[in-house]
């Protein structure tokens, strides 16, 4: 009998379980969740679908995947995003909301994610949702250093307005590329869009000073 060794069988499921979510990842983009399930999964990935239950319990195990590395993908864009000079509370909220656009505008999954989020209340798309919020607040306190939040302002729930109005912009975007009239296709748009959510953030906390 043939001796298999160890550490290829480690690296031989290694390569497995990253086709599998590799072809999750694909399948999702395409299909969105509606079509998302073990057959189409392993076809994809060109796998056997029990390889998923065995690798990764099934479906719930594989979207608990996605989400971890859907919030590691976010940790890594939101690093690589360049950060200008802040001096206010208003420019630190701008810089947030910009960075936040400039990320779901390149990541299909995370798309797709947020709408099952917005259409269906899950453990998952809690779990989704909780990991996403979690990595955006660690680049913000990062970010904000001595900046202080105005007093007298209801900061998270104007936070909160700004952040959804980037998540239904991106997911609108890639739905029918508009949304309410506004058209969300060419560089100008988004960059009218992000010029726009300035404009709100400093509105709202530095409101004595210009936007820019």
């Amino acid at each position: 009998m043939p001796h298999t060794d160890p550490e290829d069988r480690t690296r031989d499921r290694s390569r497995t379980e990253d086709a599998i979510l590799a072809a999750a990842r694909a399948v999702l983009i395409e299909k969105g969740f509606g079509g998302w399930g073990v057959n189409a999964i392993a076809r994809a990935a060109g796998c056997d679908k029990q390889l998923i239950y065995r690798y990764y319990g099934g479906l719930d195990g594989l979207a608990e995947a996605l989400g971890t590395e859907m919030a590691r993908d976010i940790v890594t864009a939101l690093a690589a995003v360049p950060v200008p000079q802040l001096n206010t509370y208003g420019e630190l909220v701008a810089a947030m909301i910009d960075a936040q656009l400039h990320v779901l505008q390149g990541h299909p999954v995370m798309q797709r994610i947020i709408a099952w989020e917005l259409s269906e209340a899950n453990d998952l798309t809690r779990a989704f949702a909780a990991a996403r919020s979690q990595a955006l607040l660690g680049w913000f306190t990062r970010v904000k250093g001595d900046i202080a939040t105005p007093p007298g302002i209801d900061a998270p729930a104007i936070n909160a307005v700004l952040i959804a109005a980037v998540q239904q912009m991106v997911i609108s975007s890639a739905a029918i590329g508009s949304f309410a009239g506004m058209p969300l296709a060419e560089p100008a748009d988004w960059e009218r869009l992000r010029m726009t959510l300035r404009h709100l953030a400093l509105a709202a906390y530095d409101a004595r000073e210009p936007a820019k």
